[in-house]
């Protein structure tokens, strides 16, 4: 390895785990604050279904749930996600970058 290369390979592996900790702390931050949001969502419906106000059909609930979840997960298994796109920048930038990204999204 020439003494050009390390230097373009630090640039790589510190930029990319600087990246990767700034999505990975975006990333639960949003996660943060749409759970915190999709819960007072649901607490203020089942308030207002106690208050007699509004009637749910939680077995519906469920079925759309239930469907939601394995859309996404379906999505993940064949591959539609940025695992094809990170894989043509290089080990060293995709690495640091999973690195940066557990340690963003531990520490958010």
């Amino acid at each position: 390895m020439d003494i050009e290369n390390v230097g373009n390979v630090a640039a790589s592996l510190i930029s990319g785990t600087v990246i990767g900790i700034l999505i990975g702390y975006a990333i639960k931050m949003v996660l943060r604050i749409g759970l915190v949001i999709l819960g007072t969502f649901f607490a203020a419906l089942t308030y207002m279904q106690f208050q007699g106000v509004v009637t749910v059909n939680w077995d519906e609930v469920d079925v759309i749930s239930k469907g939601t979840l394995a859309t996404l997960i379906d999505s993940q298994i064949t591959g539609h996600t940025a695992n094809s796109i990170l894989t043509n920048l290089g080990l060293s930038l995709t690495g640091s970058m999973a690195m940066g990204f557990a340690i963003g999204f531990m520490k958010g």
